[in-house]
């Protein structure tokens, strides 16, 4: 009688233990291969808003603010400009209608996803009951303050001889009730950043500030009163900051607080995505000389910058 051979337990282990090291070797490449995905879908976002701002300077003649007296951000006035015109049409543009009041259009739509303000590697939640309001969206991109903001408010700037972003006239393309022109960035539109990504991150807290930037309006910035004195605050949910480096958090994290929430950042790994004033995208190097990187978020400190960033 013939005999039917089977494989024996050896023979199993081994060739389990090579499917393992085949999968381990493998799972590397599929990992960067989708990080690559989410890289290219985040850079489309940055293009959509950036052309979105361009769009927006075409036909106001003017970049929107980058928040308003009652808490309205930038990125609401770009709204009709990524084929979100419906949600806008329902927006109340007004001193009594804020961010924070309960079961109005405005408080509804800060919980609305919108795929052009999410980079696909941001890994929270898309919905987050924060400040008051249930289920609001966190964002991924922030507009440039500039490269002097060192805090929120005036009072509390840790750097001296730095701004807070209650003031005015800021070397960044958006701050409370801007209102610049591309004309008004006489350092090349090829060498300023209009929108940057962030590292968000809500429930990280340091020195009582969080991580937390969204989008459409802010409860907290409505006390603004554009006078460059006056008690707003978290503008940070709106712009960042060019004074501290990059991806502060992960490079110093001994840092105070009010410094990492202000610093752009990514959870790609070496750098971030940034919209220039030109249009194009650039992956910018977390390596970047402080200086250069200083420049690019000023639009009009004369600083053109040479470097290939």
């Amino acid at each position: 009688m013939s005999r039917q051979r089977g494989f024996t337990l050896v023979e199993l282990l081994v060739v389990i233990a090579i499917i393992g090291i085949l999968v381990g070797l493998l799972l590397p490449a599929v990992q960067a291969a989708r990080e690559a995905a989410r890289r290219m879908s985040c850079s489309n976002n940055v293009k959509q808003l950036t052309l979105a701002m361009h769009n927006y300077e075409s036909s106001h003649k003017k970049l929107p603010f980058g928040w308003n007296t009652h808490g309205t951000l930038w990125s609401a006035m770009l709204l009709p400009y990524i084929e979100q015109g419906n949600l806008y049409s329902t927006l109340e543009f007004s001193e009594s209608r804020n961010w924070a009041t309960n079961n109005t259009p405005n408080e509804t739509s800060l919980s609305v996803v919108m795929s052009a303000f999410r980079c696909p590697s941001l890994p929270i939640q898309e919905h987050l009951d924060y400040n008051s309001v249930a289920g609001r969206v966190p964002v991924s991109y922030r507009a440039s303050g500039g490269s002097e903001v060192t805090s929120d408010d005036t009072s509390t700037r840790p750097i001296p001889d730095t701004k807070s972003f209650e003031m005015l006239n800021l070397n960044g393309a958006f701050y409370a009730c801007s209102a610049t022109r591309f004309g008004d960035i006489p350092d090349g539109l090829s060498n300023t950043v209009l929108i940057g990504e962030s590292q968000t991150d809500p429930e990280f807290v340091k020195d009582g500030q969080g991580m937390d930037f969204w989008a459409i309006g802010s409860p907290q910035a409505d006390p603004c009163r554009c006078t460059g004195s006056n008690n707003g605050t978290e503008f940070s949910e709106a712009a960042g900051s060019f004074y501290m480096a990059m991806n502060l958090r992960i490079h110093d994290p001994g840092a105070h607080g009010r410094l990492i929430e202000l610093a752009f950042g990514s959870y790609h790994v070496g750098g971030g995505t940034f919209g220039l004033g030109d249009g194009s995208v650039q992956f910018i190097s977390d390596s970047i000389d402080l200086q250069t990187y200083r420049n690019l978020g000023a639009r009009n400190d004369g600083q053109v910058v040479q470097a290939d960033f």
